[in-house]
């Protein structure tokens, strides 16, 4: 009698085939997107494991897409609009950019977006005095309210902390100037927008703490990107260094950048993480492109990843665009780069290994880059169904 192939399996010396789905979803969930897709190739019994819709909610997804903002024109109401633009540039919006399921607010702003979930300002009144924090999941459209502090409405700068991996548990960190601290003018620092106060809040404890930074002395860009990794959020200053946090807001760390151009005061530094390692992309002499990395984090030691200059990036058919181009994000599982150029906010991906540009999609006119506001948030979405709000 012939041998059924999965008794085979299980009487065999294939120890995976023993294992139960329950099993295989606590391990794989443990790795990074990447590690998945290739698990997805071992067997049919793995790949339909991996498309059952249960499964899915537990396992590590890819990069879906960008929240941003844009200007409506020719007098239409509201003034902005909100988009989401999938990493394809193709079809609909994979969640709805108006975020219909949380509360009826006056106004709302996405200020970050960390491993699934965005950190919302929601303002009550058309004066904008009364406002909330609200932290929530679009891919299950769970909420949760953040009561503000005394200086949010002043704040340019807020940013978000969560790593599903380790806790559900989320933390809001609140960067609180001189002037929305209510120093008076006589009294300022020669540091313009001098941070002054950290509040964090937990949402283990429910409620807000407040370290008083006097013997720091930074300031950081209304449209600096958080990158939270490690427990750590990352943020580049007004003055070529990466500020560093944890989360009990008890350890600092103050990274320089020090990395062509030294002394370039027109240069922009964003900050990535990718891989579980931090990112920085610059532009050499107006003319090339460098990618490095901190691979070594405890000596602050940067190493050159990727270069290559601007005309061989965007090549003859869009060498226009090496005047105009911004970075946005980085693949956070893959050595890819976004960027957005032209006049037409055309959105491109760029392979650092492959060397290849591609062409995703025309955002348009209307998406300008919103100064004060991070312009575009990548987002990876978050199917688990637990939202710790303490």
């Amino acid at each position: 009698m012939a041998q059924d192939p999965m008794e085979g399996e299980l009487m065999g010396g294939d120890p995976m085939s023993k294992l139960t789905d329950d099993i295989l979803v606590d391990i794989i969930s443990r790795l990074p997107y990447k590690s998945t897709c290739c698990c997805k190739c071992v067997s049919t019994r793995w790949r339909d494991f991996f498309s059952h819709p249960d499964h899915r909610k537990k396992l590590p997804q890819p990069l879906a897409g960008f929240f941003h903002d844009g200007c409506n024109n020719n007098n239409q109401f509201p003034k902005t609009a909100r988009y989401f633009t999938k990493v394809s540039g193709e079809g609909g919006p994979l969640v709805e950019p108006s975020l219909s399921f949380l509360p009826q607010y006056d106004s709302l702003d996405i200020l970050d977006c960390c491993n699934g979930l965005l950190l919302c300002r929601c303002w009550e009144t058309a004066d904008h005095k009364t406002l909330d924090y609200v932290v929530c999941n679009p891919a299950t459209q769970k909420w949760v309210v953040v009561p503000a502090t005394d200086w949010s409405s002043k704040v340019n700068v807020a940013r978000l902390g969560f790593d599903p991996t380790v806790s559900s548990h989320f933390h809001v960190f609140e960067f609180i100037d001189e002037k929305a601290w209510g120093i008076d003018e006589s009294e300022l620092t020669p540091c313009d927008g001098r941070i002054e106060t950290l509040a964090i809040y937990s949402s283990v404890l429910g409620v807000w703490k407040h370290q008083s930074l006097d013997s720091f002395a930074f300031a950081i860009p209304k449209d600096s990107k958080g990158v939270f990794v490690n427990g750590v959020l990352h943020l580049a200053t007004s003055y070529k260094f990466i500020a560093a946090v944890n989360v009990e807001g008890n350890e600092w760390r103050f990274i320089d950048i020090r990395v062509p151009p030294y002394y370039d005061d027109a240069r922009d530094d964003a900050i990535f993480v990718s891989q579980g390692q931090l990112y920085l992309a610059n532009i050499y002499a107006g003319s090339e492109l460098l990618v490095w990395a901190l691979e070594d984090y405890n000596v602050e030691e940067w190493t050159l990843k990727h270069n290559v200059s601007l005309l061989e990036l965007f090549g003859a058919r869009y060498s226009s665009f090496a005047d105009h181009f911004s970075f946005i994000s980085f693949h956070p599982e893959r050595n890819v780069i976004f960027i957005v150029c032209g006049h037409e906010n055309t959105l491109m991906s760029y392979d650092l290994d492959r060397r290849n540009l591609c062409f995703i999609c025309q955002l348009g006119r209307d998406c300008q880059i919103q100064w004060g506001k991070t312009p575009y948030l990548p987002y990876v979405p978050l199917f688990s169904e637990a939202l710790a709000d303490g």
